[in-house]
């Protein structure tokens, strides 16, 4: 389990990593390889080299830090997320994550989180998924999380869902696809028809340029989501399935990052592109972190 546990963490940064480049650009499928690339001139991450990620992977770092130093909390987390921001060292920040720690460098108050279903808070279910053994313990601790800074039920059912999946998919569930599916029913019906519709689309042999015209691949958990599970259904190529998800436009750090860190929690880091592991930014660090994480879960009681 502990190649699992590393396989995930690394796979989604490496998913944030490819996807960086095209984030909020058009779906672009003519050269699905050649490794990461840096940013147009212009675009938000162009600051950024080929190989680093985004907020995404910062904040499930962040949060998966804590977690195994045994300090995490809401209100621990907050502060550390806003001092990120305060500093500017964190990387295109999502609207709703940006306006909560605007929220609380202003006030000082406790956090207060934006009523907004954005995606901006579903890596930061990773780590919770690979430290508790309990599903039930996941799935609260994902919520209590999410609402540092997104507050809508769907943002919490899509960090949510994701988690289950990530959380079954790493403790070798062959199922942990319908498993995640079926729940998500549950978290948010729309959310679950949603993906249900995606994954029927996926059977169904649709093209992927008529698939992202009927989920969409825009920031909202009801297109982020319902695209990952789609592509993750369809695709079973490792390098193939984290290409594509970064070459569907919109979205794409956050929907890599959810589909690597699938690949990496099924199959382990084994099966992820040499090339990309040896590009990635901090690879040893977050292959630690995942060493850590996999310790707190073996020893806790």
């Amino acid at each position: 389990m502990l190649d699992q546990f590393k396989g995930c963490l690394l796979g989604a940064a490496i998913g944030d990593a490819l996807g960086m480049a095209r984030e909020s650009t058009p779906p672009d499928f003519q050269r699905l390889h050649g490794g990461y690339r840096r940013a147009w001139r212009g675009h938000p991450n162009a600051g950024l080299k080929p190989g680093q990620f985004t907020d995404d992977t910062q904040m499930m770092l962040l949060v998966a830090g804590m977690l195994v130093d045994g300090t995490y909390s809401e209100q621990g987390y907050a502060a550390a997320l806003a001092r990120m921001y305060m500093n500017e060292e964190l990387r295109f920040p999502d609207g709703a994550v940006e306006a909560a720690c605007r929220h609380l460098l202003l006030s000082g108050k406790q956090p207060a989180g934006v009523a907004s279903n954005t995606s901006g808070c579903i890596s930061i279910s990773i780590p919770f998924a690979l430290a508790y053994s309990d599903p039930v313990d996941v799935i609260e601790r994902v919520v209590q999380a999410c609402s540092v800074t997104h507050t809508h039920p769907a943002a919490h059912a899509g960090a949510v869902t994701v988690g289950l999946l990530i959380h079954h998919a790493v403790r070798g569930r062959p199922d942990a696809l319908s498993l995640a599916r079926e729940h998500a029913t549950f978290e948010d019906v729309t959310l679950g028809n949603k993906i249900r519709a995606a994954v029927r689309l996926a059977d169904e042999g649709i093209s992927l340029e008529s698939a992202l015209s009927v989920i969409g691949n825009g920031v909202a958990v009801y297109q982020t989501v319902p695209l990952a599970f789609f592509l993750i259904h369809r695709i079973k190529d490792v390098p193939t399935l984290l290409y594509t998800a970064a070459h569907v436009g919109g979205n794409t750090d956050t929907i890599a990052l959810i589909c690597g860190a699938y690949a990496g929690a099924t199959f382990g880091k084994s099966s992820l592109p040499p090339d990309l592991l040896e590009g990635l930014e901090i690879r040893d660090e977050i292959e630690a972190m995942a060493a850590r994480l996999y310790e707190r879960h073996t020893t806790k009681p």
